[in-house]
């Protein structure tokens, strides 16, 4: 008889009742915010960044930029949000509460110190003294902190990087993770340097640098305070190929167990991140838009998914995917697509698909009596009608050459 699969995910030396976690960020700006996590169903949590006491942190108003859809969902999403605003002896109180109630729940402190390593060090005693699970470096923040030579000032240097990590292992005697940022050339680089100091683990992406917009009457980069704005962390679903691509990337270069972030909205986005080599998966962005409760959701569906495919947990996807990963001069040129007409009922002849292919394809489809006709000869099986096309009434049909 075949077992029923469980969720149940082992990340290094940890084990999580789930593989969903929430990310540093808002969500876990508070002991009660990670309490309501928790009993919604969340495996784990990352503290929002506790940070020395002598670093003043004071938040800036509005912080928050959204881009949406006809629908109002949330495609992509901006902050110019700095870190914790509680003290040191707040997060060791709150982590020793929450580790009582909440013992088979992964606990893990996002730290950061200044630019004397001491300070990370002296954090990191502090946090694993009460009863975190793992400790998080976060080199990675990509607005406010690089400012002060810290966040993505150091993530972007991969020997600092080794350094750092090499000093805050010294004194760990939990897990040490490091947090990558998407903003450098070569994620690879510090992601090796993390392993090379005694990293347990990586996670990755932190938000996307970016500025979100500019009121194009007033002048004003968004989000605007009094007038002004900043560089800020881009997230939410726009940035999922980015978090993709670079947790894959550290997965078959590195040999560490990978938490992959950014853009995680569904179950089925992170299958895809632990297809690609994570082992669990964070998430911010969609809980601010939507509740700590969308985790049920992730929960039931990634049950329902693993059950079909006959898996036993979700580490059997584990990396599943990279071998089909390959090199842009490794694939195959006589493997082609060819659209046609694949639901006729739903074509109101709008004539979208002749507009991108004579102006972005090769000039291949004609409309006749409303109806799209294909001129094989001159298709090029890009797929760009089959995209274009508003009424999903084009498919893609394969042929060899």
């Amino acid at each position: 008889m075949t077992r029923s699969p469980v969720l149940t995910t082992t990340h290094g030396t940890l084990t999580l009742e789930n593989p969903f976690i929430l990310a540093s960020a808002p969500p876990t700006a508070s002991v009660e915010g990670i309490r309501r996590g928790f009993r919604a169903g969340w495996g784990g949590a990352v503290v929002k960044t506790i940070h020395a006491d002598s670093m003043e942190v004071r938040d800036v108003s509005p912080r928050f930029c959204a881009r949406k859809g006809p629908g109002g969902e949330l495609l992509g999403f901006e902050n110019i949000e700095l870190l914790s605003k509680k003290s040191v002896s707040y997060w060791e109180t709150g982590i020793v509460r929450l580790k009582d109630e909440y013992p088979d729940h992964i606990l893990i402190a996002s730290i950061m110190g200044d630019t004397d390593p001491a300070s990370w060090q002296d954090l990191a005693r502090r946090v694993q003294d009460a009863g975190c699970d793992a400790i998080e470096l976060n080199v990675s923040c990509p607005h406010g902190m690089p400012e002060a030579g810290v966040g993505a000032a150091i993530g972007q240097n991969p020997p600092l990087v080794e350094r750092l990590t090499r000093d805050v292992v010294s004194v760990a005697k939990v897990p040490v993770y490091v947090k990558m940022t998407p903003n450098i050339t070569d994620i690879v680089l510090p992601a090796k340097a993390a392993a090379a100091g005694g990293a347990a683990g990586i996670s990755a992406i932190n938000s996307v640098q970016g500025i979100f917009g500019v009121d194009i009457e007033s002048f004003e980069p968004q989000p605007s305070v009094g007038g002004r704005g900043t560089r800020g962390g881009y997230s939410g679903p726009a940035i999922k190929p980015i978090g993709l691509e670079r947790v894959s990337a550290i997965a078959k270069a590195v040999p560490l167990p990978i938490m992959g972030i950014g853009g995680i909205s569904s179950w089925q986005d992170a299958a895809e991140y632990l297809l690609l080599g994570a082992s669990a998966v964070q998430v911010c962005t969609a809980v601010m838009w939507n509740g700590y409760g969308i985790v049920k959701e992730m929960n039931a569906g990634l049950l329902r998914y693993l059950e079909q495919k006959g898996l036993a947990s979700p580490d059997d996807l584990r990396g599943a995917a990279l071998p089909n990963l390959v090199s842009h001069q490794a694939l195959d040129r006589n493997d082609r697509v060819r659209p046609g007409l694949d639901r006729p009922e739903a074509c109101d002849g709008c004539g979208r698909c002749v507009i991108a292919c004579r102006d972005g394809g090769y000039d291949a489809i004609r409309l006749r009596e409303k109806r799209p006709v294909f001129d094989d000869a001159a298709c090029d099986g890009c797929g760009l009608c089959i995209l274009v096309c508003p009424k999903g009434a084009l498919a893609a049909a394969r042929y060899w050459v």
